[in-house]
């Protein structure tokens, strides 16, 4: 393998989300409307601001002891992000809607008053963008979804800080995500843009990928509760490859709404396939929970909760991962394949 030269900015930051072994294991809480209305549900009264800080501040206290970073947003995770443990490196996220976004096509948008040297300046060792995207959508569509991520890349490299894109597949033909439809045509949509943002003009550096397959849909899986069969446990394998074969990037998986038992069962699929992802991204599998708790009990309540229930899922998931994930550095053949520049 070719050796590959990389910034000092580049490097460190990626190496201030992972663990001492290269692995990536980070806990999102980037959520912001979406949290709010949750929390809103669980009181049966208006949620404050003040609330949803308060709420992510908690999570960041408590769980991030066991993860490698933590993944935040720049209206509500300032003052959460520095509950995180110090070994805990930060993503703060760019996309001002990724939790609402809606309509034809679901443009991407940033936020108006931020940008990456600012989220820099606030503490970010690496910039996340999520980007919905259908390889198969209109051209017209896609070209202007292609230039955001280049803009982006572009802003990122400047500032000489990692990118990393999340990009999250759709079809408006099918509507639902989560039906049979879609899973039928995911492992093709997810092998198609791990492919189209792997190309260097994005300057992308890490991808955060979702699993090709629903495990839902997956025959003899635990996730597969109703019956409906869209792939054998051996073609689910075979998905899997074929995705990671598409990668030149290093990459890492997201939880993607499901409890982490299920992710955590997703992973071990993956680590039996032998994919070289180098992390995971779990959110709500890890916390949703908590919200109830949190709406029932306030603070003292979801503490208690993510105490027990929070701490033991991050343990289930670090033991998953000490299994099947690869140090990032390993993507281009160990650090020393690696020479950092400035």
């Amino acid at each position: 393998m070719a050796r590959v030269r990389m910034s000092r900015g580049k490097f460190d930051g990626i190496n201030a989300v992972a663990d001492k072994k290269g692995v990536i294991t980070a806990l999102a809480i980037d959520p912001r409307g979406s949290l709010k209305k949750a929390i809103a549900k669980a009181k049966g009264s208006e949620a404050s601001d003040a609330e949803v800080i308060e709420f992510k501040a908690l999570i960041a206290e408590v769980l991030t002891p066991h993860s490698s970073a933590i993944l935040l947003d720049p209206v509500y995770g300032r003052g959460p992000s520095t509950h995180r443990a110090k070994t805990c490196g930060l993503l703060l996220t760019y996309e001002s809607s990724s939790d609402e976004v809606a309509g034809k096509g679901r443009l991407p948008d940033l936020f108006s008053e931020w940008s990456v040297l600012r989220l820099k300046a606030a503490g970010a060792d690496v910039i996340k963008v999520c980007l919905y995207y259908d390889p198969d959508d209109a051209a017209k569509i896609n070209t202007i979804k292609q230039a955001f991520v280049e803009r982006v890349g572009a802003e990122c490299r400047a500032n000489d800080i990692p990118f990393f894109l999340e990009p999250i597949c759709y079809c408006d033909e099918i509507g639902d995500e989560q039906s049979l439809a879609f899973a039928r045509v995911k492992p093709r949509k997810v092998t198609k843009y791990i492919r189209d943002f792997s190309q260097p003009q994005y300057g992308v550096d890490v991808l955060m990928v979702e699993v090709p397959v629903n495990v839902r849909y997956v025959a003899g899986s635990t996730a597969n509760t109703g019956g409906l069969v869209a792939y054998t446990v051996e073609e689910a394998k075979e998905h899997f490859r074929a995705a990671a074969a598409e990668a030149q990037k290093p990459f890492m998986y997201l939880s993607a709404g499901v409890t982490y038992e299920v992710f955590c069962e997703t992973l071990e699929l993956a680590g039996e396939v032998g994919t070289p992802f180098s992390g995971a991204l779990c959110g709500r599998a890890m916390w949703q929970a908590g919200v109830p708790e949190y709406g029932k009990g306030g603070a003292g309540a979801v503490r208690a909760w993510l105490n027990q229930a929070g701490v033991e899922g991050m343990r289930v998931l670090n033991a998953v991962m000490a299994k099947g994930a690869k140090p990032w550095w390993d993507f281009y053949g160990g650090l020393e394949n690696i020479e950092v520049v400035g």
